[in-house]
């Protein structure tokens, strides 16, 4: 019988689901990576972005776009993978609890002598494994297809922003599981974890382009994960530690609530 039961089975019931987001993203990046080198030498594209405000190409990150490491950050990274990564991670931190209380399967979890505490780490656990798979799948195709498609992207850097990505990730997961753990609603976990993500990028996007509004960046989980620019630079241990501080912060909150709460109420 597995030491981690919950761990064990959470997987099983979640193998389809992440089979489906790590084929959606290697389809967005096998979609976009191809198109750098059009990009990349394009007068054309340069003078669009000439005529749009700097503010607006600095926030949306066009203006790292014409090197292979700034595109792949500006693209995947920080747009399209963050946006794919975002919702499952949301997704599995909702169900965790909330969405197990709902569908009333959870009691029945409990009923097995499986603790509180237990169910929530070991929950986490499962959603901790399946972002680092979907890192694996990231990085294996930014690495595979950084010679094809003339990106010049750096292994061990490349290591460091998926790895930046994937903790980005845990951060809002544990931000949807710790809200459902304190109320047992689905909607407002996602919301929890939602308003996370969006918060951590509009807050950096912001703190970026507006003066006197530079605390925002301080305070903002992508920032956190991206502002020491990773996949150029390699990595910034600062930022990690923040991320994996605030998701601890997280899980502690959820383990404390889900212990003290009565289920189904």
């Amino acid at each position: 019988m597995s030491r981690l039961p919950v761990f064990a089975q959470d997987l099983r019931e979640g193998r389809r689901s992440l089979i489906g987001w790590a084929l959606g993203l290697i389809v967005v990046m096998m979609i976009y990576l191809p198109f750098f080198e059009l990009m990349g030498g394009s007068d054309e594209i340069r003078d669009m972005l000439d005529m749009l405000p700097p503010a607006l190409v600095e926030t949306v990150g066009y203006d790292q776009m014409f090197t292979g490491p700034g595109y792949a950050q500006a693209t995947i990274l920080g747009l399209l993978g963050f946006i794919l990564g975002t919702i499952a991670a949301v997704g599995w931190g909702a169900r965790a609890i909330a969405g197990d209380e709902e569908t009333g399967t959870l009691e029945l979890t409990l009923a097995h002598r499986v603790s509180r505490e237990r169910l929530v780490l070991e929950r986490a656990l499962g959603i901790l494994v399946r972002l680092l798979v979907l890192g694996v799948v990231v990085a294996v195709v930014l690495v595979a297809t950084s010679g094809p498609f003339g990106l010049d992207l750096v292994a061990g850097n490349v290591l460091a922003a998926v790895t930046a990505f994937v903790i980005l990730l845990l951060t809002t997961a544990m931000a949807a599981l710790a809200a459902g753990a304190v109320v047992g609603r689905r909607v407002v976990a996602l919301a929890a974890g939602t308003g996370l993500a969006v918060f951590g990028y509009v807050g950096d996007a912001v703190g970026g382009q507006a003066a006197g509004w530079g605390w925002l960046q301080d305070i903002s989980p992508f920032a956190w994960a991206y502002g020491g620019d990773p996949i150029t630079d390699g990595w910034d241990l600062g930022g990690l530690a923040l991320l994996l501080a605030l998701s601890a912060v997280l899980l502690g909150a959820a383990v404390l609530a889900f212990r003290r709460r009565d289920v189904g109420t």
